[in-house]
């Protein structure tokens, strides 16, 4: 049985979220607003299927997935593009593909105890972001 992520998950840490911003194509002003925000993510996990919440004061983005099925996602609230995009298992991580515009871009999700780690990637950029589980 795979790794269990459902819960809310607030954000701790957050490495290099400027340069992945810069890479993925986000503005100026946005980006200095969305480098204050904290994050809060809420996953809702039923076996293979995810609905994952990212939710902060200034914008949500919700992405509904069922490992192993390629979509067609918009990054709407994001950079707004266009991508074929797949998550699948590997071991007890969930890695999304997303091919599009850009290229390298993707995330992996992944647990150690109470913390959700998050490393997001495109072009040469890395983010990585660490995430408590809420009480």
């Amino acid at each position: 049985m795979p790794a269990d992520y459902s819960g809310t998950w607030d954000i701790v840490t957050n490495v290099n979220f400027e340069g992945y911003m810069v890479a993925i194509g986000i503005d100026f002003a946005t980006r200095k607003i969305a480098g204050m925000l904290k994050p809060q993510k809420v996953i809702e996990q039923d076996g293979d299927s995810f609905i994952i919440k990212t939710l902060t004061t200034f914008r949500n983005y919700t992405f509904s997935f069922r490992t192993g099925e390629e979509l067609d996602e918009v990054t709407k609230g994001l950079d707004n593009r266009k991508c074929k995009t797949v998550v699948n298992w590997d071991n007890n991580k969930l890695v999304c593909v997303q091919r599009g515009e850009k290229k390298n871009r993707g995330w992996t999700h992944w647990l150690e105890g109470n913390e959700l780690h998050l490393e997001m990637h495109c072009e040469d950029q890395v983010c990585k972001q660490v995430y408590k589980k809420s009480a």
